[in-house]
């Protein structure tokens, strides 16, 4: 299913996309090392609620996943990039962990994801990958205009990503937001340009550009829903959701007063 989202919708969109960014930036400004994962997704879960808002992840239960993910938050680290289901870990000073949040609010989605390095240890390899999912999503973004196709914009993140060396896997990627978290288009984080949905006023995107530093294979955790590098190498994933207008796209998942 594609939803075009009506005009008058869309300061909920804003509401939703501000939620999910202030939340995140909450949960990254208080990670340190020696942080729980099952803490973030408490932190989460309370922020949430407290907000009126519903959780995308905690009932969600697709043919991809074992079950219920019955978490507030994904939390990735290291070698995990997708669908990191928080456990008993706590954070190692190094650490690179991705936090991926969905939440309605006002029966409209918004999804965005960040990476960062924990503590005082920051690796080049993995500043350089951040850096380049970050670089990927804006170019993704710039490419969201109308009339455009999901293509070009598949177009601008791989050539990004691939010009920074790094294998890209094309199971995974962006997809259409609405009244619900995954929908139609999928946009691909490589792909031909000039091809695929033509992208009009009212669609709802979340693009995210995700890399393995060495691999585009992907392995299944024993917990059935988190998804490592196949050859256990450093990952990273960064992600926006856009509302394409006539005046090209716009960013929801900005921080209040940052918009």
């Amino acid at each position: 299913m594609i939803e075009i989202l009506n005009p008058t919708r869309l300061p909920r969109a804003r509401r939703a996309g501000a939620l999910v960014a202030d939340i995140l930036q909450a949960v990254r400004s208080r990670c340190e090392v020696g942080t729980n994962l099952l803490e973030i997704d408490r932190w989460t879960r309370s922020m949430i609620i407290e907000a009126g808002a519903e959780s995308c992840y905690v009932d969600y239960a697709p043919s991809l996943g074992r079950g219920p993910f019955g978490h507030y938050i994904c939390t990735s680290v290291n070698d995990a990039v997708l669908h990191g289901r928080p456990f008993d870990y706590a954070l190692a000073d190094g650490d690179l962990l991705s936090l991926d949040l969905a939440v309605a609010k006002d029966g409209v989605v918004a999804d965005s994801a960040v990476s960062f390095v924990v503590g005082a240890t920051t690796t080049p390899d993995g500043a350089a990958m951040i850096d380049a999912t970050e670089r990927a999503l804006r170019a993704g973004i710039a490419a969201a205009v109308p009339g455009a196709r999901t293509g070009d914009i598949s177009h601008a993140i791989g050539s990004v990503l691939g010009a920074a060396g790094y294998p890209i896997n094309t199971e995974f990627g962006g997809h259409g937001v609405g009244s619900t978290m995954h929908q139609d288009p999928h946009i691909s984080n490589t792909g031909r340009p000039g091809r695929g949905y033509t992208l009009r006023p009212g669609l709802l995107l979340a693009l995210e550009p995700w890399v393995m530093a060495d691999t585009a294979d992907l392995v299944v955790d024993a917990d059935g829903w988190t998804l490592r590098s196949a050859t256990g190498c450093l990952t990273a994933h960064s992600e926006h959701t856009i509302a394409i207008t006539d005046d090209g796209a716009e960013i929801l998942t900005l921080p209040t007063g940052t918009r």
